[in-house]
């Protein structure tokens, strides 16, 4: 991509009312565009970033045997009252619509009950069984309070994966391999490292259910982090949690505050046995179904990486869901030899398929650089009339802002 093609632009300020360092910093790289409170569209460059993520959460929700499915986001209120969540009082973020033949229609914010209703046409017997199936789609919550950017929403990307099991053992064991293809996921994403398998209340279906909690100061949630073991308990829970069945005192946990970044939890039989969700064992008895879900959102995630792995001059993108791989800079300042030079290592880079964005735009280093900085690629490469004398290429690391001098050769390896 030729940066002077690119139809976003760089800002010097965000959005007076956006107080977020996510959303600030998204909006001014040109990321994102603000529609309205809790509303953003994905410009070409987050989009990038957007569908990195969601790949990577794709791959290993495939490596543990998840099916990709695409359900609808308008929901049917009858299925709905059958579980009791049609309600606004028992559920409070729906956007719901009048219909102009008549009746209401919801915009789903979750889909445990189309999931289920989906299943029960295609489960019958214990050799259907077990079954995961997830989707990643648009959903809506009516947010009282959006004013965390990208991280909380009126509509939001969301992959939510649902177990369908025989016993709870079975379940148990899925669980636990969920659990462990999420502690993937933020390791590849660059966060996993202040990211915690968090023990929250797990209702009436089991002891616990786990979050997901990265520590950030822009977190809403209070969390008690062991390092060591590397868990940590939800706030509302810790006074209710005994820390001996986890080797673990109350003075050995730090308090933090943490963004929640995914979630799994039990089910047991609670959208099964409403909605008539059974399978046939070997003796021929009818049994309702285990069922778990399990959620992670893309954007939100996206927005964690940001405020986690920022630093005063931008964003700093982890290789693996940065939007390219080089931003390639050439300073020319109408030398046509130095511009031919850029030109040439660009079309090479393409050629090798290394991911870049080329600054080709008529403007003074300074204000390159600093965009260069704001927009957070992994890697900066410059082109100068110093550098094409010199024969090699100035290559800045955007974590460290370490400077060495590399080949040709040594760019295509990057």
């Amino acid at each position: 991509m030729r940066q002077s093609k690119l139809f976003t632009k760089t800002r010097k300020e965000a959005p007076k009312d956006e107080v977020s360092k996510n959303a600030q910093l998204l909006i001014r790289a040109g990321y994102v565009h603000k529609e309205m409170a809790g509303v953003y569209t994905f410009l070409p460059l987050g989009l990038r970033v957007l569908n990195k993520v969601t790949n990577i959460i794709r791959e290993e929700m495939d490596a543990i045997g998840g099916q990709e499915i695409f359900m609808p986001s308008l929901q049917s209120p009858e299925l709905w009252k059958k579980t009791d969540r049609w309600n606004n009082e028992a559920v409070d973020v729906w956007f719901k619509a009048a219909l102009q033949a008549g009746g209401e229609v919801g915009f789903g914010w979750t889909h445990e009950e189309d999931v289920t209703e989906l299943m029960t046409q295609q489960v019958r017997s214990h050799k259907d069984l077990p079954c995961y199936v997830y989707q990643v789609q648009n959903k809506f919550r009516n947010e009282v309070r959006a004013k965390s950017g990208i991280m909380r929403t009126r509509e939001f990307f969301m992959k939510d994966l649902y177990s369908f099991s025989r016993t709870q053992e079975e379940h148990d064991a899925f669980y636990e391999k969920c659990s462990d293809a999420y502690k993937r996921i933020f390791s590849r994403l660059g966060i996993g490292d202040k990211t915690y398998r968090t023990f929250a209340s797990g209702g009436a279906f089991s002891k616990f259910s786990h979050e997901f909690q990265t520590v950030s100061d822009a977190g809403e949630d209070v969390i008690y982090v062991h390092e060591e073991k590397g868990i940590a308990f939800n706030e509302e829970i810790i006074d209710d949690v005994d820390l001996k069945e986890f080797g673990v005192s109350k003075d050995e946990l730090d308090k933090e505050m943490a963004i929640e970044v995914g979630n799994i939890f039990s089910l047991g039989t609670k959208f099964s046995e409403p909605l008539g969700l059974v399978y046939t064992d070997e003796k021929g008895k009818k049994n309702a179904v285990i069922m778990g879900s399990y959620g992670i959102g893309p954007a939100r995630s996206m927005g964690t990486i940001v405020e986690v792995l920022s630093d005063e001059k931008g964003i700093v993108w982890p290789r693996s869901v940065a939007p390219f791989a080089i931003h390639l800079v050439e300073l020319s300042q109408g030398v046509e030899q130095v511009k031919a030079a850029a030109d040439v290592l660009f079309q090479k880079l393409v050629e090798q398929g290394v991911e870049v964005l080329y600054d080709d735009r008529d403007l003074r280093a300074g204000e390159k650089f600093a965009d260069s900085d704001l927009i957070g690629i992994p890697y900066r490469v410059v082109v100068s009339a110093r550098t094409v004398e010199e024969g090699k290429y100035e290559l800045v690391e955007r974590k460290t802002g370490e400077s060495r001098k590399v080949t040709e050769n040594e760019l295509f390896s990057l």
